[in-house]
C-alpha cells in the first residue's frame, strides 16, 4: 500500500502563485509515475500533470506553461509548482499514484481558490 498526504493549497489572487506537495510513504518502491488530478464543482476529475520515474513530464494543454510538475525521489515527495493562476484553476488538487502492479493511489486533496 502506498499513502498519499497532499498540502500547500490555499487562496490565492489571480496571477499569484502557489506550490502543492505530496509526501508519499509506504511501499513507496514500487511507485512508478505519479501526478496531479483536479476536479471543479460539477466537473469530472482531470489529469492536470504527471511524471514518471524516470523524470518524463506530461501536461494538460490548459496548464502547459504555467504549472510545473517535479519529484524528489530521495524524500517521496511530488510538487506542483503553480504560476499565473487563473480563476478556472479553482478545484481540489488530488496526488495520483500508480504502481508498477497497475494499483492507483490517491490523496485526500487539497482545494485551490483563484480569487479576481
Amino acid at each position: 500500500q502506498v499513502q498519499l498526504v497532499e498540502s500547500g493549497g490555499g487562496l490565492v489572487q489571480v496571477g499569484g502563485s502557489l506550490r502543492l506537495s505530496c509526501a508519499a510513504s509506504g511501499r513507496v518502491f514500487s511507485i512508478n509515475t505519479m501526478g496531479w488530478y483536479r476536479q471543479a464543482p460539477g466537473k469530472q476529475r482531470e489529469l492536470v500533470a504527471q511524471i514518471s520515474k524516470g523524470g518524463s513530464t506530461y501536461y494538460a494543454a490548459s496548464v502547459k506553461g504555467r504549472f510545473t510538475i517535479s519529484r524528489d525521489n530521495a524524500k517521496n515527495t511530488l510538487y506542483l509548482q503553480m504560476n499565473r493562476l487563473a480563476s478556472e484553476d479553482t478545484a481540489v488538487y488530488y496526488c495520483n499514484a500508480n504502481s508498477d502492479s497497475g494499483s492507483d493511489y490517491w490523496g485526500q486533496g487539497t482545494q485551490v481558490t483563484v480569487s479576481s
